[in-house]
């Protein structure tokens, strides 16, 4: 039975755990609300630089998306998705992201000029020019040492390019390296979203089959301990363990999915589940913001 099919056999207006981020059907757990404040702290306080890190499939893509939802029309903000290359590289990503006009065949120094002045002329227009990095544990430490030059464009009072970075744990690692000591200075607040307790799974799986117009009654509370268990909380492995789920659900004419549901999908090994990493960082700091990474 294909996945549409289980939307109508749920009374569904549409699949509620699908892997696409939608920023609609954000569950905002306490994590992602203290995620989603250390980011509009960032944009209020001009900081020059704020890291948001969370594992694989933890919701950190879906909400950079809710947070370009709700940015004001006074800052303009580009987004990179997954930067790669040398310096001169970055400035174009920076500058296509942007949308600001350039020579593709400019050198470093006439980019950065063009950067420059872009910024300038926006602040200059009382508008803030933000800068979200997405994936950004892809950088180099040579890349994110060339931000922080980057983030030296200010107004000896205002910075006048914020950068947001969005990325797995192991970004956290590389800014702790001695080598980007300078890098991990100007960060204002860094904040890990760490995976979910059984009862935000449940509450997370409930709120997601509501808002696609079930009861959120449609899983029983076995079947959620089991999708914790074998999810280990992660909103991207929950997301695929109910889908499939509901499919197995429909096929049986089951209203309600089980336990023996779950076991039954398992067992025929149509769900694949990466080894997870645990973070790299097992205590959460208060940074010299104030704000706790907790």
């Amino acid at each position: 039975m294909s996945s549409e099919l289980y939307t109508s056999f749920y009374g569904l207006r549409e699949r509620p755990f699908t892997l696409l981020p939608d920023p609609d059907f954000m569950f905002w757990s306490k994590a992602h609300k203290r995620a989603f404040s250390v980011l509009e702290y960032g944009i209020m306080s001009r900081s020059p630089l704020t890291v948001i890190t969370g594992e694989i499939g933890a919701g950190k893509t879906t909400l950079v998306q809710a947070l370009l939802k709700s940015i004001s029309s006074d800052t303009i903000v580009g987004l990179i998705s997954n930067a790669q290359g040398g310096r001169g590289d970055l400035l174009r990503w920076v500058l296509n992201a942007l949308d600001v006009a350039h020579d593709p065949k400019g050198d470093y120094v006439a980019l950065h000029q063009v950067l420059q002045d872009f910024a300038i002329n926006q602040y200059a227009g009382g508008r803030n020019v933000v800068l979200i990095i997405d994936e950004a544990q892809n950088l180099t430490i040579e890349l994110l040492e060339e931000l922080r030059m980057l983030t030296n464009i200010n107004s000896n009072k205002d910075e006048l390019l914020q950068l947001i970075l969005v990325g797995q744990p192991e970004l956290r690692t590389m800014i702790e390296d001695p080598a980007l000591r300078q890098f991990a200075q100007r960060v204002a607040a860094a904040y890990h979203i760490p995976s979910m307790d059984m009862n935000t799974t449940a509450a997370y799986i409930q709120h997601r089959m509501r808002h696609a117009g079930g009861t959120g009654a449609e899983f029983s509370s076995e079947a959620i301990e089991a999708i914790y268990r074998v999810s280990e909380g992660v909103p991207r492995m929950v997301n695929k363990l109910c889908d499939l789920a509901l499919v197995y659900g429909a096929g049986a004419g089951e209203k309600t999915v089980t336990a023996s549901i779950i076991q039954e999908l398992m067992s025929d090994g149509i769900f694949l589940k990466p080894q997870s990493s645990a973070p790299l960082f097992l205590t959460n700091r208060v940074d010299s913001s104030g704000l706790s990474n907790s």
